[in-house]
């Protein structure tokens, strides 16, 4: 917990389709200026980040995504706001923020990151990655990945896809096609196929500091390649090498926050019947 409170200048990120005069917003806005707060809206301004020392991402987990990659190299932490469907990023009730923020209830979270390269991307495109690396098959043909670790040569994934994710990640594409739940203070990384047509493969956990290389195999002259949620073509004679960044996301976490929980909340992590109830055995 913090000892010392100040007043912070804090920047809102809204999600897509959010408006400012969202009930719950403003509230939150609101209680945040009524504190002392200086609070403004980031809508692409550079300028307006300047001194900022916490963003709201308000929205969902995607919103977090893009709230991360505009401030995630200028080191400025990211809260997440709910208002999506899920939230693993973005966990918190905006009836939750002002308190925690005015009494210190918080703390941050170092998020690794994933960079990109060796890879023909455009010019524009932001080449890390705070969930995951996808590269998707682009059309029916099957599609072979060679995966190289840290020198070291797998057996070809022959599959939709692969990804790798980090333990951010572990709660997103990666659980949906099978990958492990990881805490998110794990320092490590996980390399899953995405529908394998190999009956005998399985998802694979690494330390975040190895040096992953994707070559593939295919009939098709492009791959699909996504980093979080943005989405290009690669040429299918192309090498993909990921690693991890030089720089993290600092995360915001209220103190009430607790992953367990979200997890048995959001996913029904654990539901059975026997464990409502109540037995002497």
């Amino acid at each position: 917990m913090k000892s010392v409170r100040k007043k912070m200048k804090i920047a809102v990120y809204l999600g897509r389709g959010l408006d400012r005069e969202d009930l719950r917003v403003s509230q939150m806005i609101r209680g945040l200026s009524a504190s002392g707060h200086e609070v403004c809206f980031h809508e692409g301004d550079e300028a307006a980040l300047e001194h900022t020392d916490i963003l709201l991402s308000v929205g969902g987990d995607g919103t977090f995504l893009s709230a991360a990659m505009a401030v995630a190299g200028a080191g400025i932490p990211v809260l997440g706001v709910n208002l999506g469907r899920m939230g693993f990023l973005s966990e918190n009730a905006p009836e939750a923020v002002v308190g925690a923020l005015d009494s210190g209830a918080y703390t941050f979270e170092n998020r690794t990151l994933l960079e990109v390269s060796e890879a023909e991307l455009p010019d524009d495109y932001w080449p890390y990655a705070l969930n995951e690396i996808v590269v998707h098959r682009g059309s029916g043909s099957i599609l072979g990945v060679d995966v190289c670790v840290n020198g070291v040569t797998l057996p070809t994934y022959w599959a939709d896809g692969l990804l790798v994710a980090t333990s951010s990640g572990s709660t997103a594409y990666s659980l949906s096609v099978g990958g492990p739940i990881v805490m998110p203070e794990s320092k490590v990384l996980i390399i899953a196929p995405i529908a394998p047509h190999n009956l005998n493969v399985r998802p694979l956990v690494v330390p975040d500091a190895s040096d992953i290389t994707l070559k593939f195999q295919s009939r098709d002259e492009h791959v699909v390649f996504s980093a979080d949620n943005r989405m290009v073509q690669l040429s299918s004679g192309e090498s993909v090498r990921i690693s991890k960044a030089d720089f993290g996301l600092k995360k915001v976490r209220l103190n009430h926050s607790n992953f367990i929980k979200a997890l048995t909340e959001k996913l029904f992590w654990g539901e059975d019947i026997r464990n409502n109830m109540n037995s002497n055995e």
